[in-house]
């Protein structure tokens, strides 16, 4: 007799589905011995691997501590050695270039710091947002 919680094809059992992004109830469909090889998301239908509960680590080898990446720059340090007396005011009609400082009429200044022609990627103190740039009446 097996005991209560030991997995069986058919039965419930949380693993991170790779659709949802999440850790989910998911069917055992599938064993291999006594190892869960493959089960059926509860949620999406989407049929995977059993990975266990973790979100796998991606673009990392096993063994090897994933490298570590660079902070943003601060909002000082973006602004650092630019002419903020400079800056113009923003508008939807003019054309702006990546490092134009802007001042926005609600949000204040601002750094270009993209421009996808029709609109600029613009960092703000607290947050980035997203303009229209140069936009015909």
């Amino acid at each position: 007799m097996t005991a209560p919680n030991t997995p069986r094809t058919g039965g419930d059992i949380d693993a991170f589905c790779t659709k949802c992004d999440l850790n989910l109830g998911h069917t055992i469909i599938a064993m291999v011995g006594t190892r869960v090889a493959k089960v059926k998301c509860n949620t999406c239908g989407v049929e995977h691997s059993y990975r266990g509960e973790q979100a796998p680590v991606k673009g990392a080898k096993a063994g090897k501590a994933a490298p570590k990446q660079k902070a943003p720059p601060t909002w000082g340090e973006r602004l650092k050695g630019r002419t903020l007396g400079a800056a113009r005011k923003y508008s939807a009609k003019d054309q702006f270039q990546v490092d134009d400082v802007i001042i926005h009429a609600t949000f204040g200044l601002g750094l270009v710091i993209a421009n996808r022609s029709d609109k600029i990627d613009v960092v703000f103190q607290s947050f980035e947002k997203t303009l229209v740039n140069g936009k015909a009446t």
